[in-house]
């Protein structure tokens, strides 16, 4: 299963849950933390399975994407994210933007 949010800027795209590096954190705790704040979700990352890029209002943002196992739920997260669990199948129809469709598409290896 996959998980997928509302993103905050447009809730209807609907995308992986992502967000800032906070000072003094990993890019690993920081993916943690932000699928927790978004969508109430804990878990252990497993492995690192990409790098995206992509620019908002003239700025270019590098998003690392982690295989985090899920471990339990904390509560329902931010208001508004929604976040819903999809098959793969699911997902890659839902996911809006298609580097996010190659980036799920490259992890079906590593997802058992």
């Amino acid at each position: 299963m996959v998980l997928l949010v509302r993103a905050k800027r447009n809730p209807a795209h609907l995308i992986f849950p992502k967000g800032h590096i906070e000072p003094g954190e990993t890019a690993e705790i920081a993916a943690i933390r932000e699928l927790w704040e978004e969508a109430g979700v804990d878990g252990q990352a497993d492995r690192m399975i990409g790098d995206r890029t992509y620019t908002r209002d003239n700025v270019s943002y590098k998003v690392t994407y982690f295989l985090i196992r899920f471990s339990g739920m904390r509560d329902h997260g931010e208001p508004g994210r929604d976040p819903a669990w999809h098959t793969i199948p699911e997902a890659l129809k839902l996911l809006t933007f298609s580097d996010a469709r190659e980036l799920l598409q490259e992890a079906l290896p590593y997802i058992r």
